[in-house]
C-alpha cells in the first residue's frame, strides 16, 4: 500500500493531525493497535456493551464527538484510510521513503506494509511502573489499567479499592471508580499541598485545569472518599488476592515517617507514578530522544529525521489537550511541506500558543508529581522487579554490588530481568531506580515481538521500487536543500 502519509495512533495526535493534513489535501493512512479510534484518552465501550451514556466516562466528551464526526467524513470520501487493529513494529527508511510494517489479524500474524512520503510518530506513552512488596498480587493494578478497564469494558476491578501513587491520573479515576459503586477507601497521593502552593502561579495559568481539578475534588468528597497527601504505598498484603494496603505519611526527606503506618481493607489498588512516553519507533529510526523526556522535535513538530513528524505524549508527557495542539500543528506542517511549499506558522499561531502554556505547565506539574525520593528503600531483596522472568530485587542489586554492571544492558545480561515479553518495557523504571543505573532507549529494531515467519517473508527494500510519488519528490527535494547542512540545528 502507498499513501502520502501514515499516522500511527489514533489518540487525539494523530486525530488531530490526520484531520489537518486530510483536510489540505494528503492522502492519510492512518494506524492504530487498538480496534477503534480514540485511543486510551478517548477510550469506548464495545459496541456490544449497549453503554447509554458513554460520555458519562469523559470529559471534554464534545471535543472527542468533532473529532469522530471528522474522521467519519474522510473515511467515506477515502482522504483516511483507517487501519485498526494492526500493531506496527517497525519503520525503516529506505530509497527516499518511509516504510511502516504492521501486524494484523487475530493471532496478530499477518503482516502489513504502507510506504509513504512521510510518517507521524503519535504513539502516545506508557504509565511508569514501580515495584514495592505485594504489587504482584492479584487485584494489583495500575491507575491506567483500571480506568482502562472501566471505560473500554464497563467493569469494575473490585468492590473496595484505594487509588495511590502520584500525579493528575489519580483524581479521574478515583472519581470514575467512586461513580461506578466502587467504595475508594482513600486516593494516596504522594506530592504534598505545600509544593502546588509554591508554584501557584504558574499553575494559574491555566485556570481549566484547576477547575477540572476541583471539579474531581468535589466528586471525591462527595462520595466519601478520604484523601491522604503527602502519604504513600509502603506494602500490599493478602494470600490469594489483595486484601489490605499499608500506607504511611512521608517526611521531608521522601521516606515514610516511624509511627505513621496504617492498614486499609479493600481488594482492589490501583497505583500509578505518572507516564512515559512511547519511543520504541522513534528510537528505532535513529530520532534523537531527550532522555526519557520524549521525542525531540522543532516548531513544526519534526523530528531529526527527514519525513518523520512527532506529536502528543511521545513527545513529552502533557494530556490530551497539548497532544491535539501538537497534532495539528503537525499535521498542516506535513501538507505544507508534503505540497513542496514552506509552512506558515501563523496559519498554526493559536495552537502553537496553546502548546507553549500547556508545555509550561507540564513541566511545572512533572516536577511537582514525582515518586518519593527514597522509594526503593521500600523494596526488600525478595521483591519480583521482573514479572516475565519472575527476577528479584536482591539479584539485581547483587548484578551492580558484586557483579559491577554499571548500566541495565549488563544488568540484564547478568540477571535476566528486562528479557521477557514486555522486554523491558515495564520493569526499566524500577530495575534503573533499584540498582541506580540511567535508564536509556534500548534501540532495538522491533517496537514489539514479531513471529519469525513474518520476518521471513517480509520482502527487502529494493532501490529499482516504484517510482517517487509527487509528495515523496517534494519531501525528498526538501530534505537535500535543508537536512544537508540547510537550516536545521
Amino acid at each position: 500500500m502507498r499513501t502520502d502519509l501514515v499516522v500511527i495512533g489514533a489518540g487525539p495526535a494523530g486525530l488531530a493531525a490526520s484531520l489537518a493534513a486530510a483536510t489540505r489535501g494528503v492522502r492519510v493512512v492512518l494506524v492504530d493497535a487498538a480496534p477503534a479510534a480514540g485511543g486510551q484518552f478517548y477510550r469506548q465501550p464495545a459496541p456490544g456493551l449497549g453503554a447509554r451514556r458513554p460520555g458519562a466516562l469523559h470529559h471534554q466528551w464534545r471535543t472527542w464527538t468533532r473529532l469522530r464526526e471528522g474522521l467519519d467524513r474522510h473515511i467515506a470520501t477515502g482522504r483516511i484510510t483507517h487501519l485498526p487493529d494492526h500493531h506496527v513494529w517497525s519503520v525503516e527508511k529506505a530509497s527516499g521513503c518511509l516504510t511502516v510494517h504492521a501486524l494484523s489479524g487475530p493471532e496478530q500474524e499477518q503482516p502489513v506494509t504502507v510506504r509513504a512520503a512521510a510518517v507521524l510518530l503519535a504513539t502516545g506513552g506508557y504509565e511508569r511502573v514501580l515495584p514495592f512488596p505485594g504489587w504482584t498480587l492479584p487485584g494489583v493494578l495500575t491507575a491506567g489499567g483500571a480506568q482502562a478497564m472501566l471505560k473500554g469494558t464497563l467493569v469494575v476491578p473490585g468492590r473496595r479499592a484505594v487509588v495511590a501513587g502520584t500525579g493528575p491520573l489519580l483524581l479521574p479515576v478515583a472519581a470514575g471508580l467512586a461513580a461506578a459503586g466502587v467504595a475508594v477507601a482513600a486516593l494516596v497521593e504522594s506530592a504534598g499541598p505545600g509544593g502546588f502552593a509554591r508554584h501557584a502561579g504558574a499553575l494559574a495559568a491555566q485556570p481549566g485545569k484547576a477547575v477540572e481539578a476541583a471539579l474531581y475534588a468535589a466528586r471525591l468528597l462527595r462520595h466519601g472518599v478520604r484523601i491522604l497527601p503527602r502519604h504513600t504505598v509502603v506494602a500490599a498484603h493478602g494470600d490469594d488476592r489483595v486484601e489490605e494496603v499499608t500506607v504511611a505519611a512521608l517526611d521531608s526527606g521522601g521516606r515514610p515517617r516511624p509511627g505513621t503506618a496504617r492498614r486499609i481493607p479493600c481488594d482492589t489498588l490501583a497505583v500509578g507514578h505518572g507516564m512515559l512516553p512511547h519511543t520504541d519507533l522513534a528510537d528505532a529510526l535513529g530520532c534523537r530522544i531527550d532522555g526519557v523526556v520524549g521525542v525531540a522535535v522543532d516548531d513544526e513538530q519534526r523530528a531529526d529525521v527527514p519525513g518523520v513528524w512527532a506529536a502528543g505524549e511521545t513527545t513529552g508527557i502533557g494530556g490530551a489537550a497539548l497532544a491535539l495542539a501538537e497534532g495539528h500543528i503537525a499535521g498542516r506542517s506535513i501538507a505544507a511541506r508534503l505540497s513542496g511549499a514552506a509552512p506558515d506558522p501563523q496559519e498554526w499561531e493559536r495552537a502553537a500558543q496553546s502548546r507553549a502554556a500547556l508545555r509550561r505547565f507540564f513541566s511545572v506539574l512533572d516536577r511537582l508529581c514525582t515518586p518519593p525520593v527514597h522509594w526503593t528503600e521500600q523494596v526488600t531483596d525478595d521483591t519480583v522487579v521482573c514479572r516475565c522472568e519472575e527476577v528479584r530485587a536482591g539479584t539485581v542489586r547483587e548484578a551492580v554490588e558484586q557483579l559491577g554492571a554499571g548500566d541495565l544492558r549488563t544488568v540484564k545480561l547478568l540477571t535476566r530481568a528486562g528479557m521477557g515479553w514486555c522486554q523491558g518495557r515495564m520493569c526499566a523504571p524500577g530495575i534503573a531506580g533499584i540498582t541506580g543505573c540511567p535508564q536509556t532507549a534500548s534501540r532495538s529494531p522491533f517496537a514489539r515481538p514479531v513471529p519469525l515467519g513474518v520476518l521471513a517473508r517480509e520482502p527487502q527494500n529494493d532501490p529499482r521500487s516504484p517510482v517517487e510519488s509527487p509528495a515523496e519528490e517534494n519531501v525528498r527535494q526538501y530534505n537535500v536543500t535543508h537536512h544537508r547542512g540547510g537550516d536545521r540545528p
